[in-house]
């Protein structure tokens, strides 16, 4: 059986959606199947690494925690 070739001339990932989507998300296979790919896109969309943001620099998070300390708790006395 030939696969169906997208417009961009490669298949569709079925393997990787299904696994998202079933395994990952834990969908019934009623409601993979009722997704278009693109609801499938954005329901995996925060899991991806930037989830759609840029996570911040080590810097940036650095100078977070010396502007914002966390004065009291076990981690911040040490």
């Amino acid at each position: 059986m030939p696969v169906a070739q997208g417009a961009s001339g490669t298949a569709f990932p079925w393997q990787e959606a299904m696994e998202a989507g079933l395994g990952l998300l834990r969908l019934s296979p009623q409601s993979f199947w009722a997704m278009t790919p693109r609801e499938l896109a954005a329901a995996l969309a925060p899991l991806t690494a930037t989830g759609g943001a840029i996570p911040p620099q080590r810097a940036d998070l650095a100078a977070l925690m010396r502007r914002f300390p966390d004065w009291g708790t076990s981690q911040a006395q040490r």
